[in-house]
């Protein structure tokens, strides 16, 4: 099964950022340089600037930027992987790219920063990286997108993984005053470079600071970084928006007791959790205490039912989102999938050992260069109409609205499934009597649930669920569909707000169907998902 385009292109509504003015806080709020208020709708530029592993379908000894760089600099010579590098970063991202996405719909990106790009060993800045995040803004002028700057590589590394292009696995960021020093100095250094571009929607601090153990042990640390880095910021530039993370993959919110600035928002991340109320709950907490906007930095990584549902969670609750990411080497979940060149397995197959000459190497990569150009993509539409709720192809029935009784849905039955909507009177529970997983929302690789996966709501006659979805989504496309596929004796109506689907007599629902779909239902292997 493969997700590739098979209609023609859809067309999505677009949504143009405004430049008059800088983004700023309002109260709970973020709005624009008139005033209006923005919900943001964004995609992450992730592996332009920073390379991850996984994006290149590498494993350990070669998942982060260093190791990647080492990887190729040992196949085909230092000399020969340093023009490697100049040409990805003109093809990965183009203002082709740019225009995409602005056509996609969305009013923003995220942009990944390696302090490496920027920054060389002594603090001193690097031009030849400024000139690439220059001219990222300038294709955004032209196509009406913000773009908010983010460290996702902090000089020692503020994770200790991989994602951070941490030397030695650690978060010496927090270790050694030296690196400490470099990254004030960084921000200082954006912060003199972009403080009248009102293109730059924002400053985000540090990607994913301190997970696992490392989050209790340096959280006042943190804290105390992001006090110094808004003052170094704040004496250069009043006006930018700045934006904080949480620790443990920006999960944990419990360093944010106080404001650290009138303008700023907090950022919190979500993968593979179940998509309801009861998982961001101390995030819009978190925003009622401190009465500061929030935003879902990053997310994304799974199929199109948890994409839907998971999206229409935040904006039902006023939060701004950024899938993760536009674009990454054979993929299902993305936006744009690279096209592996002739040989990427024995490239992959390199990383151990495996003998792979020079020459063989070379060919591979330059032919790379040429697959992550955007045209020569594949593309899943059905990713964006997912996140949009704009025609999505199959919308799952536990991803009702949230709104509550009344108005997201009419039944009295009993949630069945542990930690998934568990106040609401929806009877959702698992279609088959077999064994399941204890989180049933873990990482797929855009491939359906699996049958043990598989939830389902009991309706009983006159009952009903709303489904958020955009206006242009028609009921008319629809089939509402049981475990087994098949039709069930429901009515779907269009409402101001999505797809009402109410039960003419009981009935199990699994999902509403986009008519002529060939997205499977249901995962038989256990393997595929």
């Amino acid at each position: 099964m493969t997700l590739t385009q098979t209609r023609p292109r859809r067309t999505f509504t677009r949504r143009p950022a405004v430049f008059e003015g800088f983004v700023r806080r309002e109260g709970t709020e973020l709005v624009d340089g008139t005033g209006t208020v923005v919900r943001l709708r964004g995609v992450g530029l992730g592996n332009w600037l920073l390379p991850e592993g996984y994006m290149w379908k590498f494993g350990p000894g070669a998942e982060s930027p260093r190791e990647i760089e080492a990887l190729f600099a040992r196949l085909i010579g230092s000399a020969a992987a340093e023009r490697f590098w100049h040409e990805f970063r003109d093809h990965f991202i183009s203002e082709r790219d740019i225009a995409e996405i602005a056509a996609a719909g969305f009013d923003h990106i995220r942009l990944p920063i390696n302090a490496r790009i920027v920054q060389d060993e002594s603090g001193v800045p690097i031009e030849a990286g400024y000139r690439l995040i220059d001219r990222l803004i300038e294709w955004c002028r032209s196509h009406r997108l913000w773009v908010l700057l983010d460290l996702h590589g902090a000089p020692g590394g503020q994770t200790g993984t991989n994602i951070d292009d941490s030397p030695n696995g650690k978060p010496e960021l927090f270790m050694a005053d030296e690196y400490r020093t470099r990254t004030i100095e960084l921000w200082r250094e954006l912060a003199r470079r972009y403080r009248d571009e009102t293109v730059v929607l924002g400053y985000d601090l540090l990607n994913e600071p301190l997970p696992n153990e490392w989050q209790h042990r340096y959280a006042d640390e943190l804290a105390g970084l992001y006090r110094d880095l808004t003052r170094a910021i704040r004496e250069i530039d009043p006006d930018h928006l700045i934006m904080y993370e949480g620790t443990h993959w920006a999960t944990n919110w419990s360093i944010f007791t106080d404001v650290f600035d009138e303008n700023s928002a907090l950022q919190f991340h979500k993968y593979w959790s179940p998509p309801d109320v009861a998982s961001i709950a101390p995030f819009l907490e978190t925003r009622d205490r401190l009465q500061l906007p929030i935003y879902m930095g990053e997310g994304g990584e799974h199929n199109p039912e948890w994409l839907y549902a998971a999206f229409r969670l935040y904006e039902a609750h006023g939060i701004g989102w950024n899938l993760w990411p536009w674009k990454k080497i054979d993929t299902r979940t993305s936006p744009a999938s690279v096209v592996p060149p002739a040989g990427w397995d024995d490239l992959i197959a390199a990383i151990d050992g495996t003998e792979l000459d020079g020459p063989t190497a070379l060919r591979i990569l330059h032919e790379l260069i040429q697959a992550v150009d955007i045209e020569r993509c594949e593309r899943h539409d059905d990713v964006l109409a997912a996140i949009f709720a704009d025609l999505p192809m199959v919308i799952p029935a536990w991803g009702y609205g949230f709104d509550g009784p009344g108005r997201s849905y009419e039944a009295s039955g009993t949630p069945s499934v542990s930690r998934l909507r568990a106040g609401d009177t929806v009877a959702l529970r698992y279609a088959h009597d077999v064994e399941h997983p204890v989180n049933p929302f873990e990482f797929h690789p855009g491939t359906p649930f699996r049958p043990d996966e598989l939830i389902v709501a009991d309706l009983g006659a006159g009952e009903w669920l709303e489904f958020e979805t955009a206006r242009s989504t028609d009921q008319f496309a629809y089939t509402a569909v049981g475990p087994d596929g098949s039709p069930v004796p429901a009515v779907i109506d269009r409402t101001e707000r999505g797809l009402r689907v109410t039960a003419m007599k009981p009935l199990a629902l699994a999902w509403l169907a986009f008519e002529g779909t060939d997205y499977p239902l249901v995962a038989f292997d256990h393997g595929d998902a």
